[in-house]
């Protein structure tokens, strides 16, 4: 994300549309790429990557500068995101219907075996979307920040509103849930 300058937020936290125009242009690619890692799907990314936007242009009046508004996005991104993930989990699951133990035991094996030969086969940005599908919610989410957007645990932690082990502890679990699924050992 491009640095913005503290007058054009000024004048977007006072309602100029010009310069909440520049906040969207410079940080719409930034927001967008976390929304993407966490949701694992290009069109549920945009539709948070809109909510986030609505949320930053209705809250930016009370940005006090407390933290780079950067952080600020990260957060409001990174937990509407998850939010979104964990409602879609929740209806996804309830349409899926009831299958037998045993049906889904043989997919799930079979899924294992598709992804990772799938998995050889494409470029490095496939394969790491991969990897973080294999993730929860917040894993991916603290993984992303860390790894991909570079931000410090400390950064993680304001950005997500949770302690740093907690940052520690997902961010270990991530790293090694990716390993093993690289390894094709992986157990969900």
């Amino acid at each position: 994300m491009v640095d913005i300058p503290r007058e054009v937020i000024e004048l977007a936290k006072a309602g100029d549309l010009e310069a909440f125009e520049k906040i969207y242009k410079a940080a719409s690619g930034f927001v967008y790429n976390v929304a993407l890692r966490i949701m694992n799907n290009r069109q549920e990314a945009e539709e948070v990557t809109q909510d986030v936007f609505l949320k930053v242009y209705r809250n930016l009046r009370d940005f006090e500068f407390r933290s780079s508004l950067k952080t600020w996005m990260y957060r409001i991104t990174a937990n509407t995101a998850l939010n979104a993930y964990k409602r879609i989990s929740k209806v996804r699951n309830r349409t899926q219907g009831l299958e037998s133990v045993e049906n889904t035991a043989v997919f799930s094996d079979q899924a294992d075996k598709d992804i990772i030969k799938h998995d050889e086969q494409k470029t490095n940005e496939e394969a790491l979307t991969l990897l973080l599908g294999r993730l929860n919610a917040d894993q991916r989410a603290c993984i992303v920040l860390r790894e991909i957007e570079g931000l410090r645990y400390e950064e993680i932690a304001r950005a997500l509103k949770i302690n740093i082990n907690t940052v520690r502890s997902r961010l270990k679990r991530a790293r090694e849930a990716m390993a093993a699924f690289s390894q094709g050992g992986l157990e969900k």
